[in-house]
């Protein structure tokens, strides 16, 4: 999901975060409806005579919540992408900030290079280095990304120098 707001006159912010189909109190209560039903089950079986399908159950439903973890920890990654007339700043982080680069726009160039499947792959160069960034978007999204930051970057060039 792409996020774009002109903070000042000039001065964009991107966010750029991972799709997600659940988020917030839709996570507890998906989650909390699945292990009921699984541990409904199980002790109906234990109580039927039934006493090794409880403790698979409580396995099954152990995994579950684990797997859900992953993949809700991974939909955390956010990438911010701070766009002035002078310089561009990335800062790529979960709750926190965990990486940050930072460098002149005049001496920076967007790169959108296409692998052998036809995948964008997004990278800012400066001096030799290639920082890049927005690797889980889709592919309808990394459309939507490169319009907007030609248009943000063309809007800027316009601008000119210390403007």
């Amino acid at each position: 999901m792409i996020k774009i707001q002109e903070t000042i006159e000039n001065n964009f912010l991107i966010e750029i975060t991972p799709n997600s189909s659940l988020e917030g109190r839709a996570r507890i209560i998906f989650l909390g409806s699945l292990s009921f039903v699984c541990l409904f089950i199980g002790v109906f079986f234990f109580f039927m005579g039934a006493v090794l399908i409880l403790p698979f159950a409580g396995l099954e439903v152990a995994v579950v919540l684990i797997c859900f973890y992953l993949s809700f920890r991974w939909s955390q990654q956010r990438e911010l992408i701070f766009l002035t007339n002078e310089r561009i700043k990335l800062e790529r982080g979960r709750l926190i900030k965990e990486f940050s680069w930072e460098e002149f726009r005049s001496f920076t160039v967007l790169n959108i290079d296409l692998d052998e499947r036809e995948n964008k792959h997004f990278s800012f160069r400066s001096k030799g280095k290639a920082v890049s960034f927005a690797s889980f978007l889709n592919e309808d999204d990394k459309l939507e990304l490169q319009q907007e930051l030609k248009q943000i970057i063309g809007k800027l060039n316009a601008l000119g120098p210390g403007s």
